[in-house]
């Protein structure tokens, strides 16, 4: 199912091109639905989020700058753009009404790529569900949707219902909403500019109907752009966000921009719940090693040998955990940034290979049969977030 263009009736059919689209009432998917004359009809141009004509750096026709930007100059829509309405944006009341049957809302924040944000996002999904809390993952990283992968649903589509989209549902309890299901193939480019991004986003949070949720984890694209100010903005319009976890690895280079990450928090006013650190210190079972000697110019398996003389120790050696400081110069560096910024800090997950292959295969790290070194760590992190969520024995939010 291709994405849409522009807004789709909650009353639409289930594949929707979407009201901005040149087939809006003309595709295949359109035949039968209640708004086909409507939207064959509707003029486009400047009446969607960014006009298909026009320049590369409009603002968006909802923007204040609309129409007198100096990105608008020689644009056919500039004068249509300028004199159009402005006002609160009627969404937002919708927005408000869709998730206020949401509990707790929790968005997963990173300063950087690569860190680990969407494993979090996804083992914290696993691991609330575990609990038999009502949860639902959704994903807006457009331009990187990996939640899909992760929760093993993977070329899943989106249906439609009279009450509005219907989330992927990964088991009873445990729903997600991604762009990957929206897209013909997992490769598929989404080159998209920011309004057209945050419409998306807008969509996500006013058309889908995720009934009553204990935990609604919004898993974010990496820094502080554009779509970050917009789905800020629809969880405070909602009337309660809890708060943001911020993920990083230990290393300087991603520790500088997570500081930049809780600064963003404070500027839109919302709670840092937690500092969580990735990727902190590689552990392994001794016995998944393998064992090399380059001492002689070339590599050589010596890992029976090793293994051998490693026996003589007892039957447990192989469960023995070795670590090493991945990120020596700079380990601990999340705690002491959560310390001199005076945010919690949650914990720490090791880099452990057995997490990677259970996101890999869509799988719990909670799982009994898995095997994950970081299981401890991870349900220690969790633990902390349901109380940052319930502070003392009651419900309610920590502001």
């Amino acid at each position: 199912m291709a994405a849409p263009v522009g807004e789709v009736p909650t009353n639409a059919n289930a594949q929707c091109p979407g009201t901005a689209s040149e087939q809006a009432g003309k595709a295949s998917s359109c035949k039968g639905c209640p708004n086909t004359a409507a939207c064959s009809s509707t003029p486009k141009g400047p009446f969607g989020e960014v006009p298909s004509n026009a320049n590369a750096h409009c603002p968006g026709t909802a923007s204040d700058q609309a129409g007198k930007a100096d990105g608008c100059k020689g644009c056919p829509n500039a004068a249509a753009c300028a004199s159009a309405p402005k006002g609160p944006d009627p969404d937002l009341e919708h927005i408000a009404a869709r998730l206020s049957t949401v509990k707790h809302k929790v968005l997963v924040l990173s300063g950087k790529g690569g860190v680990g944000k969407s494993t979090f996002s996804a083992q914290l999904a696993f691991a609330l569900a575990a609990q038999g809390k009502e949860v639902g993952l959704m994903d807006v990283d457009i331009c990187g949707p990996s939640i899909p992968k992760m929760l093993g649903i993977e070329g899943e589509e989106i249906h439609q219902s009279n009450m509005g989209w219907s989330p992927v549902y990964v088991q009873d309890n445990l729903g997600v909403m991604s762009i990957q299901f929206m897209l013909q193939s997992p490769d598929e480019a989404v080159v998209w500019r920011g309004p057209r991004k945050n419409g998306l986003i807008k969509q996500f949070m006013k058309d889908v109907h995720w009934g009553d949720l204990d935990y609604l984890v919004i898993d974010t694209p990496p820094g502080t752009s554009d779509e970050h100010i917009s789905i800020v903005q629809f969880l405070l319009a909602s009337g309660s966000l809890d708060g943001a976890l911020v993920v990083t690895t230990p290393q300087e280079v991603a520790v500088a921009d997570v500081r930049k990450e809780i600064n963003f928090c404070k500027k839109v006013k919302i709670p840092c719940l937690g500092v969580v650190e990735n990727m902190s210190g590689l552990e392994q079972p001794l016995g998944q090693f393998k064992f090399l000697d380059r001492s002689g110019g070339e590599e050589k398996d010596v890992t029976a040998e090793v293994t051998a003389a490693l026996q003589q120790l007892g039957p447990q050696w192989a469960d023995l955990i070795a670590r090493t400081e991945v990120f020596a110069p700079t380990a601990g560096g999340g705690e002491h940034m959560a310390k001199a910024m005076n945010v919690p800090f949650l914990g720490r997950v090791p880099l452990d290979p057995s997490l990677g292959r259970a996101c890999e295969n869509g799988k719990s790290a909670f799982e009994e049969d898995s095997g994950v070194i970081s299981q401890a760590a991870l349900k220690q992190i969790v633990d902390k977030v349901i109380q940052q969520c319930n502070p003392g024995a009651g419900g309610g939010c920590k502001k």
